[in-house]
Order: structure tokens, then C-alpha cells, then sequence
């Protein structure tokens, strides 16, 4: 198992907690790195992913899923201040979230500039802006060889998206932060039309179910009517961008309805989301249906009638505070730090006033930690304001809760499943839950919970599909159809061609390497076909087309005599080629040294002898070999069955009885059951099954054994030659030898398996793609029906 890839899972940040996401995924020699945010609870270098841990130089893909803080806040560091730009990695992110992720960087750096461990400045934000490309849902993009990404909608926010991401064939959806609920302005997260291999998927909400999303809106205005009924302010902690746009839409079409309610005035405390409206609008065609219509009637649902931004004056917080009962969404929705938190700090002494948290609270955050209504709170400045505003929690976070995650992991079904975005605790009960899930249902599903910097490896057993193109699509195949072409490898992914269509399809050329070896010639022509007849049983003679005496070895190897005491071998080479070739040349070397040779030529005083008798290992001709060939068939299948009889047809049974009456055939018998061989088809008839099965197997083995290398195996098209060219230079000029035509590079079926890597040797390489096999070097005679094992050889190679 040491050779198969393995994908390495690396957690920079969001293992085991909810902040800083960033995935690392190496997989084949790639590195793709999802998210780059910030931890909310930390400031500086310390709210950063674990950068150091990571040659960023290595990365080919950063991909950001949305704008938030701690998805994206990290991005501009990673590029501007690691060595991620010595190398040649991309960073991709939607449309929408590159306009809005540059409002929010402004911002996060006008809010950490007077800090003394900034992270970046505005310069550097700007560079690294420049550098992100934009893309759109649904695209399929490329960028690098073997790898590809989807992105699909995931909810949540504007722009918000989950990748498909393809390394070498394995397929990883990694979703980011996601919704499964479509609200009033954005669709619902998307399910891939692709299983992935692997699911990386948040788990902020573990095994917490969502109430009812009428009930909570419900439920939420009317509390919000309350707090102003009993003369208090209300303080909505929100994020500028996101669910602030959600709680608007609820605020503004419940005071329409509410007449009573407009004199009380909302404020989007906000200044950034001001400057964000114009990117809501831009990008309507990416939200839900009833934003859509509403826009095309020329009714902008962005255009709020009871709603106004607060003054841009100093000092606008105490104003509010001191001023009548009214509603005030502040940013950042942690309160932290900001308008939210000099809100907080106003109003919290009053127990007129209210407080509502409306999304999912990271621990550390003083949203957090007032949940639990504490009697007193420590300011900013360190001091300690009693609490006595009412403290209430109405989710509206744009993530999963338990039974929609878990619906989504059932629709995706993958293999493995990675937990990431989640609090330890909630992340157990998530990865329990669903255990329990898939062991009820019999289903193999591995969950796995990775905590910060530790590597998961996941190995993978899958095949690898080579797609047929141009001739060979032409015809669809058959169930047990055997296809055979050039296997083009390029990017991981695999192509089988028709040899004629390599140049067309894959920009390749073929060509053909002839080999040539000399040897010195120490004995007589006839000598040397007399020892090639006992090794191969019979070999082609004639002249080539320059005259030159020649012996073609099972139609791959052509043995010349070039010179008086000189051979030249040639053949095209291959793997099998080479093996006929290599086993001919130890041959013909051994000859001047092997005691037949001697004995054959002790008579005469020249090494020029005529052998007087064939070589006792030749294949015979006429009606002797047919003799010999059934005489050994019997010989071999009398020694696993006994005494078997010869059945000729008489000629008079023939004309009596029909032609296909009785044909020759040999008869065996054992236990009293028959089996007959009809030696013209070489089928087996028997009234007994299982002796029909062993009689075909011993066949089997019979015609193999008794069968010469040179009929059991042709590399090329055979050569039938009436007469013998005679030997000795003499032959040269005689007019009536038949010519040897040129040895074609295509051979036929029953060659040697050869494995993709020998025969991609005499295949030309172009543009990093990597044609296997020997076919159809362009101008060649014999265009090759038959395609040589290199190519079966190579299909099967396709499977791991």
C-alpha cells in the first residue's frame, strides 16, 4: 500500500473550533488551501491560522468560500507577508465576495490600525486585492494540470459558495460555512450533482436543531415590540454584512405592518454596510426568487422605507442612548470591540433596555459570555458596569443545524467525512449522532474530527476510467468487447485512441525505431537456418527489396546476409520485438559452439555444410506435420487419460451419411463415459460435463505443448514462400526468390504483455501527454486492424 497517493488533511485553523478557518489538502504532489480567516477572540498574530506550519510557496489553489473575518480576514497576510508569492498559486473567490471582501478589509484594517500588532496595511490589502481572480457558480475551472473546482451556492451570504474540487480524479467537497434554509433573500445551499470522495463540512451547531423559521420571526418582532413598549432601546449585535441585510427586511416589512411603530426610529449603525448596499443590488440575480421578482417590478427590497443610518457625528452613541425608545443594529456582532460595544456599555446599567443575539457566539466573545447573564460586565477600559438590561437569544445564524447537516451528508454520500468549524464538544455529539445513523443502516461511512495541525490520511481504492474518443467512439462497444488503442495520459486523466487519430486529438505523433546489430558470421547459411528452424519450428525465407538473402523469424526479425561473413539483424523495435530479437542473436552466437553443429559438419572440411536431414525440432510440411501434430495430441492426452482411439472418416461414410457425419476425432474413455475430439474445430463433445471440462483442459495444454513458438506466436504478417532461396552469396542474384515486404510495427494478439512504460519508448512525448503503444507511425503500409498487446496491456493498466 506504500505506493498508493494518499490525501493528507491539514488543519491551519477551525479544528475543534469555530475561528480561523483554513483546510490544507495535498494530494498527488498538489496543495489546495481552503479559507484563510482570522480567530475573533484574538488580536494580531495570534488570530491568525497557523501560517509557519506551511510552505506556502507549495500552494497551487487558495480558495475563499465568503467575505467573513474568519474565512477571509487572513488572506491579504498569507499573500502579502509568507513566501506564497515565490511560488505560482492562484487564489480564487466568487464575484460577489471579492467586492464585498474588499469593503471588509478596509474596514478591518481601519479598525486595527491604531493597534500595535496590525497584520497588514493598506497598501498590501490593495496588492494582494489585485491578485485575486473573480468566479462565477457553476464554472469549471482549471488552474493547474490535474486540478479542478466547482463552485456551487452554499446560502448563508452573498457570494457565499462550497468547491468541488477534482485532484487526479479524487473529489472533495469542502462546504464552508453553509444554509440549508433559504431566506428572505438568499437560495439555499446547493447539493452537488457529483458524490465526492470526501465531505469537509462545518459542524458549528453539532446536534442543536433551529426553531421553526416563522416561529422565531415571530417570536423575535414581538420582543422587539415589547423592549419599545416598555420604553426601552433594543441592541441587535450583527455583523455589517449578512444577517444585518436578513434582520432588516424582517424589521422593515413588520413596522409597515405596524403604524403604532413609526415614530420609532431603526438605525443601521453601519457605515460599511452603506457602502455595501450598491454590491446587494448589483449582484440580484444570485439571490432567491422572491428578491428577483421583486426587483424586476422595479420594487428594490434594499431600499428600506423605516430604516435610516445612524449620524456620522461624534458621539452619536450617548445621543441614541439619552434620546427615545428605538432600535439599533451594531456591528460586530461579538462585541468586542465597536459601536455594539460602546452600546452594550450604555445601555446595560437600565433594565428598560434590551439585548437580542441573533447569531452563533464563538467562546472568548463577550457575546458569549453575557448569555449567561452575568450581574456585572467589564468594559473596554477595564472597568465593571452592572448588568440589568434583558439579555435574549433568537438564532438567525445563516448555518446548519443538526437535521439539515445531517441531510446533506446523507444526499452527498461520501466516503469520508471531515468535521471542521465546531466546538469540540458539539463536534462529538455531531460525529456520534451520525455513527449511529449509518451503523442502523449498514452504510461504511468513516467520520473523522481533526484537531489543529494534525494531519489526516485517507487512502483511496478507485479506478481510474479511460475515456474512448474520435474512431474508437464511433461504434459503441459490446458487453465483453475487447478495445484496443493508444493510451494517452495527461493531467491524471486517461484517453484511448485509434492510432490515426493521435495527431488530431492529442497533438502526439507516433514513429517506428528500427534496430539494426551486426554479427560475424563463423558458419554457413543453411547452418544458421537449420538451428533458427529447431528453435522457432519454421522461419520465412526469401530476398529482401534490395536483393539481400534474408530469414524473417516469426514475422518480426529479419536475419540479412549482408556481407559474406556477415549478419545483420533488424526489426522494429518493441518489447516483444526486442525479446525475438535478443533470444536470435544468443542463438546465432552459439552456433560455431554447439555439438550438433559439430556433428554436422565433420564430414566436409567447411563450416558450409548443408545440413543432409531437418532439424528434429522443425516444423514439418504437407500431411507429416498434420501426422505428427495428432500423433503428439495423442501421446499427451494417453498420458492423463489412458489408451485413446483415432477415428478417420471413410469416403464412402461420407457420401453415405453426410459431410459433417463424421469428421477426425479422437476418442477418450474414462469411467465409462466418452469424449470425443473433433481435430478440425478442436471442440469437445461429451455426455458427461465434468468430463468435457477436463478433457478441454488437458486439451488446452496439449495444443500449447505440442505447438511450435512460430505457430503459437506471430508478431507480424506471415510470409508464405513456395521456394527457398538457396544460401551462399549465390542467392543474391537469383531473379526468381520471393521479396520480403517491410516488417509492419503493428503486431497481432498473443504477444507478451508489455507494461505501459516499455511501450511508451517508441512513442513521441509532446505537451506533457504520454501515448502508450506501438501503433501507426504515419505513412506506413499495414495500418494495423490489429493492435499489438502494448495496448491491451495498457487498458488494463488503467485500473488500479
Amino acid at each position: 500500500m506504500s505506493d498508493v497517493p494518499k490525501l493528507r488533511i491539514t488543519l491551519l485553523g477551525a479544528g475543534q473550533e469555530v475561528g480561523r478557518s483554513c483546510c490544507v489538502l495535498q494530494y498527488r504532489g498538489r496543495t489546495i488551501v481552503c479559507d484563510a480567516g482570522v480567530h475573533p477572540a484574538y488580536s494580531g498574530i495570534a488570530s491568525l491560522p497557523f501560517v509557519d506550519d506551511l510552505d506556502w510557496s507549495t500552494v497551487d489553489v487558495l480558495l475563499i468560500t465568503h467575505f467573513h473575518l474568519d474565512h477571509a480576514a487572513a488572506l491579504t497576510y498569507i499573500m502579502e507577508k509568507t513566501n506564497f508569492r515565490d511560488g505560482k498559486g492562484k487564489v480564487y473567490m466568487t464575484h460577489p465576495t471579492k467586492a464585498l471582501h474588499k469593503f471588509m478589509m478596509q474596514d478591518f484594517v481601519r479598525m486595527s490600525g491604531s493597534s500595535s500588532d496590525t497584520l497588514f496595511t493598506p497598501l498590501e490589502m490593495s496588492m494582494s486585492l489585485a491578485s485575486i481572480i473573480p468566479v462565477s457558480a457553476h464554472q469549471v475551472i482549471t488552474p493547474c494540470p490535474g486540478v479542478t473546482f466547482t463552485p456551487y451556492h452554499a446560502g448563508h451570504v452573498l457570494g457565499a459558495c462550497m468547491f468541488l474540487i477534482d485532484i487526479a480524479g479524487l473529489k472533495i467537497l469542502y462546504t464552508g460555512d453553509y444554509s440549508r434554509e433559504e431566506d428572505r433573500h438568499l437560495v439555499k445551499a446547493e447539493v452537488p450533482p457529483v458524490h465526492p470522495d470526501v465531505l469537509i463540512v462545518e459542524s458549528t451547531y453539532g446536534v442543536q436543531s433551529h426553531e421553526p423559521r416563522d416561529d422565531k420571526e415571530a417570536r423575535f418582532t414581538s420582543l422587539v415590540h415589547s423592549i419599545i413598549r416598555r420604553g426601552g432601546h433594543v441592541l441587535l449585535p450583527t455583523f455589517a454584512l449578512g444577517r444585518a441585510q436578513e434582520l432588516l427586511l424582517i424589521l422593515d416589512e413588520y413596522w409597515s405592518k405596524h403604524p403604532d411603530l413609526h415614530n420609532v426610529p431603526i438605525y443601521y449603525a453601519s457605515s460599511l454596510a452603506r457602502k455595501c448596499m450598491a454590491v446587494y443590488q448589483t449582484y440580484i440575480h444570485t439571490m432567491n426568487a422572491n428578491v428577483r421578482t421583486r426587483f424586476a417590478k422595479r420594487d428594490n427590497p434594499f431600499v428600506f422605507q423605516h430604516i435610516t443610518n445612524v449620524p456620522s457625528t461624534r458621539g452619536w452613541e450617548r445621543k441614541i442612548a439619552d434620546g427615545p425608545p428605538c432600535v439599533v443594529l451594531a456591528s460586530p456582532g461579538f462585541m468586542n470591540n465597536g459601536p455594539s460595544r460602546e452600546l452594550l456599555e450604555l445601555w446595560a446599567p437600565d433594565s428598560r433596555n434590551g439585548l437580542i443575539v441573533t447569531g452563533y457566539s464563538v467562546e472568548g466573545t463577550m457575546a458569549r459570555e453575557i448569555l449567561i447573564e452575568p450581574e456585572e460586565i467589564t468594559g473596554v477600559k477595564g472597568n465593571t458596569i452592572p448588568r440589568k438590561i434583558s439579555v435574549d437569544y433568537i438564532s438567525f445564524s445563516a448555518h446548519v443545524d443538526y437535521s439539515q447537516n445531517s441531510e446533506f451528508m446523507e444526499l452527498v454520500k461520501p466516503q469520508h467525512i471531515v468535521l471542521v468549524h465546531g466546538e469540540a464538544t458539539g463536534m462529538g455529539r455531531l460525529k456520534a449522532a451520525m455513527q449511529d445513523r449509518y451503523k442502523s443502516r449498514d452504510e461504511e461511512v468513516k467520520i473523522h474530527t481533526p484537531r489543529n495541525l494534525e494531519t489526516l490520511e485517507l487512502t483511496f481504492r478507485s479506478e481510474r476510467v479511460a475515456k474512448a474518443i474520435g474512431t474508437l467512439a464511433a461504434k459503441p462497444p459490446q458487453p465483453n468487447d475487447v478495445i484496443s488503442g493508444l493510451l494517452v495520459s495527461k493531467d491524471y486523466s486517461y484517453t484511448l485512441l485509434d492510432p490515426r487519430d493521435l495527431r488530431d486529438f492529442a497533438g502526439l505523433t507516433t514513429c517506428v525505431v528500427t534496430q539494426r546489430q551486426k554479427v560475424a558470421l563463423g558458419v554457413g547459411w543453411d547452418l544458421v537456418r537449420w538451428h533458427l528452424e529447431g528453435m522457432f519450428g519454421q522461419i520465412e525465407e526469401g530476398l529482401d527489396k534490395d536483393g539481400i538473402p534474408t530469414m524473417r523469424v516469426m514475422g518480426a526479425v529479419d536475419i540479412k546476409l549482408s556481407e559474406e561473413q556477415e549478419l545483420t539483424l533488424e526489426w522494429d523495435s518493441s518489447a516483444s520485438n526486442d525479446m525475438i530479437a535478443d533470444s536470435t542473436l544468443a542463438l546465432i552466437n552459439g552456433i560455431d559452439k554447439s555439438p550438433a553443429s559439430v556433428k554436422l559438419t565433420t564430414h566436409p572440411h567447411t563450416h558450409d555444410h548443408v545440413p543432409k536431414h531437418p532439424h528434429p525440432h522443425a516444423d514439418l510440411g504437407g500431411e507429416s506435420a498434420e501426422r505428427m501434430r495428432i500423433q503428439r495430441l495423442a501421446w499427451f492426452l494417453e498420458a492423463h487419460f489412458g489408451e485413446v482411439e483415432l477415428h478417420m472418416p471413410d469416403e464412402g461414410d461420407e457420401m453415405e451419411q453426410g459431410e459433417d457425419a463424421h469428421e477426425p476425432s479422437l476418442l477418450v474413455t474414462l469411467d465409462e463415459a466418452d469424449a470425443v475430439i473433433n481435430l478440425l474445430s478442436m471442440t469437445v463433445t461429451s455426455s458427461s460435463e465434468s468430463l468435457r471440462r477436463r478433457v478441454e483442459a488437458v486439451l488446452d495444454m496439449a495444443v500449447s505443448t505440442v505447438s511450435s513458438l512460430s505457430e503459437a506466436f506471430t508478431a507480424g504478417v506471415s510470409l508464405q514462400v513456395e521456394e527457398p532461396a538457396p544460401g551462399g552469396e549465390g542467392s543474391k542474384e537469383k531473379s526468381g526468390s520471393p521479396t520480403l515486404p517491410s516488417i509492419p510495427e503493428d503486431t497481432k494478439e498473443g504477444q507478451a504483455d508489455v507494461s505501459m512504460e516499455d511501450a511508451s519508448k517508441s512513442t513521441a512525448d509532446k505537451d506533457g501527454a504520454g501515448a502508450a503503444g506501438e501503433d501507426g507511425a504515419e505513412g506506413h503500409e499495414e495500418d494495423g486492424d490489429e493492435d499489438d498487446e502494448d495496448d491491451d496491456d495498457a487498458i488494463l493498466a488503467v485500473h488500479d
